[in-house]
């Protein structure tokens, strides 16, 4: 027994002696072109798993067969091959060829070289660049032909993405997928710092997989993974302080004095002020309500890493950001908790021991935000903060000091007086409407008056309790994916998306700031909704390779269904203020101080199926071809169905073989594009196909006349509605120059949507209203334009990348009996945005003018044909408007016309990175031209309104302006109705963000563990040059169309009521790798 022990003991060390000797060490170090250590690299022995990491100097050791062959590999960098040896030395180069190789397209992946459609790739690098808050606004200035609109400065605010212009009267917003899912509603749930790329699908052929939700592009969203090697731990902060980048320029006390005067003396009144120069600066509103240095807080840390079997990244963020208006009253916040994990396992790989049903991976990505917020209104004209803040006099004061007991009372005597409620009876005086403001010092705040309309003291107004907004956001999918083998996998996910939002403690307190803005009575409110999104697809992907044919076939099906409720109570007299809870106020239902409402939301569905078909020759001929087949539940049942096919063709005219010997070096690569394609809009709201009975349509029957309760049909049923459809067609062509250190991409693309949305031209005897049809037609047409150019200076990297768009957008056909349809509207004025058939969706609409009167000589020049006076009851300093049609009068009917548009004419960015020894530098511009902006920030009925101070260049006599009319206080001559008086060029540039950074070595922070350890300064929206003396230039509706009809419910775009301005922020900061 003992001697067959011995023997197997010395069997077992020949065996080890054997192995040992068959081995040899090999060890080194890889460095990238600048001699930087290269962390992770993979160094591996050709033909075996055997291999090694490099560390975090960048050094490896690795035992293999005498005489192997090492493959070292790193992402973005070219592979190398070498025979094993000591003390090896290995420089990796930077390929052009690898870098951005890879682009997302719906259900796979595509090498860039062999993309036949328009698709635009924004990588983590830019989106660093950028440093967005939200993912809708990490694409402005960085993807051509996608507008990003910010809708306001305000923390949290959504920003208006439009992918090739506006495609519709109705809901033009694109479709969002994470990580596969389709997201809808508070999509600020990612943290952009999560967000590995985003693929923008911009023709109909690169969307058509989504048929009947990517008429108005797609916008792909991948999150990022773990890489092989070692785990990463990162810790990034952030701390800045914001200031608004510009305030309006408005008149201080004398100058308004002044005006005021002359206001009344040219209406024909006596002057208001005895003495205006006694008044000095008085109060300067805006800084009352500006919140200057204003702080925003950021925290990340992620943990990633990957495995042969694991796959995982893990991630924490928070971020915290108080309103440059109204932030330090609580009443302008955004604060925001994301938690992210997305795993990869691979249940079995048996890969190399049989062909099929050889692999299983499951994938799992959990995400979760809280958000809570406060917000005001951030662009209106019925007393917002900014708004009352442009238009109150200076001669107001803020407020009332508690030390100032005689002035308190008499305001409180004055403002009784104003709002006493009597007895109709008796004349007797049984109270009052009026309920002081008081400030945390006692002050008083004063009130402007029943002058002011619906302009309120603003900063009583933030003084006022905020209502809290709340979002709880869970997004969910899961993944696995088989290898059938033969080239065939199998993936199935299901995925779901249930958002949780609210308003949590509510409180109005009894106050009063104007008859417009009041509460007679406290009250507490709360409400809770909840939406969810449930989709499971099926996909089937078929890849083969037969010689130089290249086939790839997708096969798929998917079933949608969004599900929600809501619910929601309000209650009057709470006990407390501190206790702002239904349950501790006492209203009673009986008296209609308490309420309660909620019900179920309108559930939709869409199930659907799609193919896809790509092949390649070689690299050089390409063609795809998709078809999706939806069926969806808000549409007639005549048409639930609909089919959305696309094609695209490409040719790599460099990879001819004739061509290779005779096309120029410096000509790297040529791809030639076109496609075609249908897709569909279905986000048009539920049920519209449908009518509902209505009440208040009683009936007197009998000789009695008896009263019969009575309902009709609200209108007539469309059993035949269908989708909104858009037709695309794209023309494109891709250069790689210098082996691809210069890269270059255009297109053309005409985009037609028929079938939109609008009330059929029917007599009015048919219903209470008219029904819906796919009556409508937009035309949108356009030029994308994308650069980039990598370079070295000696050992600095400079990496510049810009791209451009124009735009061309016409309304073909409104589809209802009059050909237009008016929108916004301006106290005082009128319609001031209108959209009608053959222009631009939606444009300003108003009167041209031609200068000013500056004599009686021209007033009576200005005739007609029959010599005629055109503005027979001007006076020298009116407006002299324009006789568009022609007729020799001016009327509304036919010289209001088109005077401007919000929508740009071109949009461009630009964006320059550098690293020099361990120093980084980046800026970010981004801009747009023709455009303009429609300023509404002063209404014509309140009399008493401050005024911008270019008002102080208006016509003051003969030869003063030709621009801007005579001020009266009564406009009784009409000189401010809308017109282009109103309208300034929008035009800007901007350096949207500049960074500069420093990498301290590695051979210090290695001593303290760390890895990587990086400080930075930054500023954001540090310069903008525009010709336009507002807040800001961008302005986007503040409040997206109507879920259930589809029209727009906001302003529109380049409307401007006192926007909350975008901030100036200074950043410092440090990122910390492990």
């Amino acid at each position: 027994m003992k001697k067959d022990k011995l023997i197997v003991l010395l069997l077992t060390l020949l065996v080890s002696m054997t192995s040992f000797a068959q081995k040899t060490n090999c060890s080194g170090d890889v460095v990238d072109a600048a001699g930087e250590p290269v962390i992770g690299a993979s160094i591996v022995e050709k033909g075996t798993s055997n291999g090694a990491v490099t560390d975090l100097d960048g050094k490896f050791s690795v035992s293999v067969t005498p005489g192997a062959t090492l493959v070292v590999s790193y992402v973005g960098y070219a592979t190398r091959e070498m025979k094993a040896a000591p003390n090896l030395h290995i420089v990796l180069q930077e390929d052009s060829k690898l870098i951005d190789e890879v682009v997302i397209v719906g259900y796979g992946v595509q090498k860039k070289s062999v993309v036949t459609a328009s698709i635009a790739k924004v990588g983590a690098d830019d989106l660093q660049l950028a440093a967005p808050t939200r993912m809708d606004n990490a694409l402005k200035g960085l993807a051509a032909g996608v507008t990003v609109t910010s809708a306001s400065g305000q923390p949290g605010a959504a920003a208006r993405v439009r992918v090739r212009g506006v495609g519709t009267i109705n809901n033009s917003d694109p479709l969002f997928i994470v990580d596969g899912m389709p997201v809808e509603g508070n999509i600020d749930y990612i943290n952009p710092s999560d967000i590995e790329s985003m693929e923008v699908l911009k023709d109909a052929a690169s969307g058509a997989i989504y048929g009947a939700r990517a008429a108005n592009g797609v916008i792909i969203v991948t999150t990022k993974r773990g890489r092989l090697g070692k785990v990463s731990v990162n810790y990034n902060f952030s701390y800045g302080w914001q200031k608004a980048w510009k305030r309006r320029d408005v008149l201080d006390a004398t100058a308004y004095a002044l005006m005021m005067n002359e206001g009344a003396v040219n209406s024909g009144m006596a002057p208001v002020y005895a003495d205006p120069y006694s008044y000095g600066k008085g109060t300067d509103w805006q800084n009352a309500v500006f919140n200057d240095n204003a702080p925003v807080a950021n925290h990340e840390v992620n943990v990633s890493g990957a495995t042969e079997k694991l796959n995982y990244y893990l991630a924490f963020g928070y971020n915290n950001q108080e309103g440059i208006v109204g932030g330090n009253y609580n009443k302008s916040n955004y604060r925001r908790l994301t938690l992210r994990s997305n795993t990869n396992y691979t249940i079995f790989d048996d890969s190399k021991e049989r062909a099929w049903l050889n692999k299983l991976d499951v994938q799992v990505n959990l995400s979760y935000a809280r958000i809570k917020s406060t917000s005001i209104e951030a662009n209106s004209q019925w007393g917002s903060v900014l708004g009352s803040a442009l238009m109150l006099s200076p001669l107001l004061p803020v407020s009332i000091p508690a030390s100032d007991a005689a002035a308190q009372a008499a305001e409180i005597a004055r403002m009784q007086e104003a709002t006493k409620v009597t007895d109709p009876k008796t004349n007797e005086v049984t109270g009052y409407n009026y309920k002081p403001v008081y400030g945390p010092n006692g002050e008083l705040f004063y009130t402007p008056g029943a002058d002011y309309h619906e302009m309120n003291n603003p900063v009583a107004m933030l003084n006022l309790p905020s209502a809290p907004t709340w979002v709880h956001k869970f997004v969910a999918n899961f993944a696995a994916t088989l290898n059938i083998g033969w080239g065939l996998s199998y993936r199935l996910s299901y995925g779901g998306d249930i958002n949780f939002n609210g308003i949590d403690t509510g409180y109005t307190p009894y106050y009063y700031l104007s008859g417009n803005n009041l509460a007679t009575k406290s009250s507490v409110t709360a409400q809770s909704n909840r939406a969810s999104i449930w989709q499971v697809e099926n996909v089937l992907t078929w890849t083969r390779q037969f010689g130089r044919h290249d086939i790839n076939v997708v096969l798929g099906q998917t079933a949608k269904q969004s599900t929600g409720w809501y619910l929601g109570g309000s209650r009057s007299y709470p006990v407390s203020a501190r206790k702002p809870y239904i349950d501790f106020a006492t209203g009673l239902a009986v008296d209609n101080d308490m309420n309660v409402w909620g019900g179920p939301n309108d559930e939709a569905t869409l199930a659907s199926l799609f193919a896809r078909a790509s092949y390649n020759y070689d690299e050089r001929y390409m063609a795809q071809f998709t078809v999706r087949r939806d069926g969806s539940s808000r549409f007639g049942a005549n048409n639930h169905y609909a089919t959305f096919p696309s094609f695209s063709l490409g040719w790599n005219v460099t990879n001819e073989p004739y061509l290779r010997n005779v096309r120029p070096d410096w000509l790297t690569n040529l791809k030639v594009r076109f496609s075609w394609g249908k897709n569909g809009n279905e986000n048009i709201g539920n049920f519209r196909y449908a009518v509902y009975t209505e009440g208040n349509h009683n009936v007197l029957f009998g000789r009695n006349n008896t009263e019969i309760i009575g309902t009709q049909a609200g209108g007539l049923a469309n059993p035949d509605l269908k989708w909104e459809e858009s037709v695309q067609t794209d023309f494109g062509l891709d250069f790689g120059l210098f082996q691809n250190a210069l890269t270059f991409t255009v297109d053309w693309y005409k985009k037609v949507t028929n079938g939109m949305l609008m009330e059929v031209p029917v007599p009015q005897y048919v219903g209470s209203a008219r029904p819906i049809g796919n009556v409508g037609k937009m035309e949108n047409t356009g030029v994308e334009l994308e650069a980039g150019y990598k370079f070295r200076v000696a050992d600095a990297r400079f990496h510049v990348k810009g791209n451009a768009a124009y735009l061309r957008n016409k309304l073909v056909n409104l589809g209802n009996d009059t050909g237009y349809q008016n929108y916004d509207h301006l106290q005082g004025v009128g319609t001031i945005t209108r959209a009608q058939n053959g222009q631009p969706f939606p444009f300003f609409y108003g009167y041209k003018t031609n200068g000013v009167f500056q004599n009686m000589a021209e007033v009576k020049a200005y005739v007609n044909a029959e010599g005629t006076m055109i503005q027979p009851n001007a006076v020298p300093g009116d407006v002299r408007f324009v006789d568009v049609d022609g007729d020799g009068k001016i009327s509304q009917e036919g010289d209001m016309t088109k005077i401007g548009k919000g929508m740009p004419d071109w949009t461009f960015g630009l964006t320059l990175s550098a690293d020099w020894r361990g120093f980084d530098f980046s800026m970010m511009w981004q801009g747009v031209t023709g455009c303009d902006v429609f300023d509404a920030t002063t209404r014509t009925d309140i009399s008493v309104s401050n005024l911008p101070s270019w008002m102080l260049g208006r016509w003051t006599g003969e030869g003063t302006s030709n621009h801007y009319p005579r001020y009266c206080t009564v406009d009784t001559h009409n000189n401010w109705l809308s017109s282009d008086l109103y309208v300034h060029d929008a035009s800007y540039l901007r350096l949207k963000n500049l960074q500069l950074g420093y990498t301290l070595p590695r051979t210090l922070t290695h001593k303290l563990f760390i890895d990587r350890l990086r400080v930075f300064l930054s500023a954001e929206n540090l310069i903008t040059w525009t010709k336009y003396h507002g807040f800001d230039p961008e302005i986007s509706p503040s409040v997206s169309p109507s879920s259930t009809t589809g029209t727009p419910t906001g302003t529109s775009l380049g409307v401007d009521y006192g926007v909350y301005p975008q901030a100036r922020v200074w950043t410092i900061g440090v990122n910390i790798g492990f």
